[in-house]
Parts: structure tokens; C-alpha cells; sequence
């Protein structure tokens, strides 16, 4: 039987988020605000932590789930009044920078790569190769748009002008995002929503980030020494890797590895 004293003071207590992978893509451990919900939950409620401490390391993904994961953290941090923290690992670009400018303070390591403010689309044309294997492409729409970039059918001067009218407003969503969370810490100066990366000195010179620290040191120069740590995070159950999950997960690890590699990760 464990018997609690009241009067022994307890040691502060931070609860750790690992948010590491591809937001929004189709595997089932994938970061999104469905399968995070419940387990940001349980951080901010959980033990009555001091502070919630995000570890990123993300090259982006879907702007829309970035935008409610970042959403449900402020709303939580707002209503429990527990500030939050990211660290930031190999990579927080692109909507993994999304999750990282929810927090209160952005911390990263000397080698982080971070960035990457803007919006990408890419897809592929096979209306050649068809055509070279006499395939005929039959496509019936009622409405002019609803085959708008079709991949089977060549690309049409109309459908790039609507794409690049969505990812611009989607950029100016992202670039509000960040000048609502980074304020006066960002170089106003500098050319910061142009999707470049850096590493986390010259992030930090550009109010991207606060400075070069790593979790443990920075929560226990905060909260203490005797700082305690509550981890939570995706975990991958060993059955969702039979039958057509198998196929799923293995499209969502090739994406997802394609994204981390176009910051030479």
C-alpha cells in the first residue's frame, strides 16, 4: 500500500510530446489531429504538469492537419495556463515548424534544419505514356473543374492558375501562423516565408527560434533539478502490419521518407 504525505513538497513535473514523422500521411501511426487528440490530452491533464514539452522532428506534410494540431495544443495550453516548449531534433520544417511555432519557446540542436515557410503541390503526368501505349483516357465531369489536374490528361494553363491561387492563400494562413507566435522575435528585415531552411544558429539570428538547448538541461534549468519527465507518444501496434495495412504503411514510410529527404535527411 502507498501512502502520500502532504506536507512533502513534490518534484515539478514536465509531460513530453514526441511528434516525430510526416503530419497527415496515411499510415496509422502518422501525426495527425485524430490520432494526437487523445494523447495531448492526457499530457496537459494528466499529473498537473509544470510544462508540456514538445520533441519535433518532422519535415512537414498536410497543412490542414499542422494546422489543427498546432489549434488543439494553443487551446489547451490557453485553458490549463501550462506553458509549452519545443525541442527540435533533425528536422522542424514546414508544417513540423507548424507544430513548433505553437509552443511558447522554440529550442533546437546546433545541426536542427529549420524553416521551410511555404506550400508545395507535386504530382505526376502519365497522359504521354498512355498515349504511347494506345490506352484513351474517358473522363465524364458536370461541372468544368472536377477533373482540374488530372493526372491522365496534359496539364492545363487554367488548373495551374487555381493551384497556385490555393497554395497561396495556404502560405498566407502559414505566414499569419507564424507572426501571431513569433511576434517581435522575428527579423522583420528578413525574407523568412520564402520555404528556405537553416540551421538553428542563423534560425535563432532570425527570431525562428529562441536559442541552441536540449530538452533535460532547459526543463531542469526552469523547473529545477529534480524536474520529473511523463513521456507520451504514437505508439505502432504490431498488428496493424497484416494484410492491406501492410501495403498502407508501406506507401505512407516511402512518402514520408521522400519528404525527410528533401532536406538531405
Amino acid at each position: 500500500m502507498k501512502f502520500s504525505l502532504p506536507f512533502l513538497k513534490k518534484s515539478p513535473l514536465v509531460a513530453v510530446i514526441r511528434l516525430s514523422g510526416a503530419i497527415g500521411m496515411a499510415g496509422r501511426a502518422s501525426l495527425s489531429d485524430t490520432t494526437l487528440a487523445p494523447i495531448l490530452e492526457k499530457a496537459f491533464r494528466k499529473g498537473k504538469p509544470v510544462a508540456v514539452a514538445l520533441e519535433i522532428n518532422s519535415p512537414g506534410g498536410s497543412p490542414v492537419q499542422s494546422s489543427l494540431i498546432g489549434a488543439r495544443i494553443r487551446r489547451l495550453s490557453d485553458e490549463l495556463e501550462i506553458p509549452v516548449f519545443a525541442f527540435v531534433e533533425d528536422v522542424a520544417a514546414s508544417g513540423g515548424y507548424w507544430l513548433a511555432a505553437s509552443a511558447d519557446e522554440i529550442w533546437a540542436d546546433d545541426c536542427s534544419v529549420i524553416g521551410s515557410i511555404g506550400v508545395i503541390s507535386a504530382g505526376f503526368g502519365a497522359h504521354v505514356f498512355l498515349a504511347r501505349q494506345g490506352v484513351e483516357r474517358r473522363v465524364h465531369t458536370a461541372g468544368q473543374s472536377k477533373s482540374m489536374l488530372d493526372p491522365f490528361a496534359p496539364e492545363k494553363k487554367e488548373d495551374v492558375e487555381r493551384l497556385k491561387t490555393l497554395l497561396g492563400d495556404i502560405h498566407e494562413n502559414f505566414i499569419a501562423h507564424v507572426k501571431t507566435r513569433r511576434g517581435d522575435k522575428l527579423d522583420g528585415k528578413a525574407d523568412l516565408f520564402n520555404g528556405e531552411i537553416w540551421l538553428a544558429r542563423r534560425a535563432q539570428e532570425l527570431g525562428l527560434i529562441d536559442g541552441v538547448a536540449h530538452l533535460k538541461p532547459k526543463m531542469q534549468e526552469r523547473y529545477g533539478e529534480k524536474v520529473k519527465f511523463r513521456r507520451y507518444g504514437l505508439r505502432k501496434q504490431i498488428w496493424s502490419r497484416i494484410g492491406a495495412t501492410l501495403t498502407q504503411d508501406a506507401i505512407a514510410s516511402l512518402e514520408e521518407r521522400a519528404a525527410y529527404a528533401r532536406f538531405g535527411l
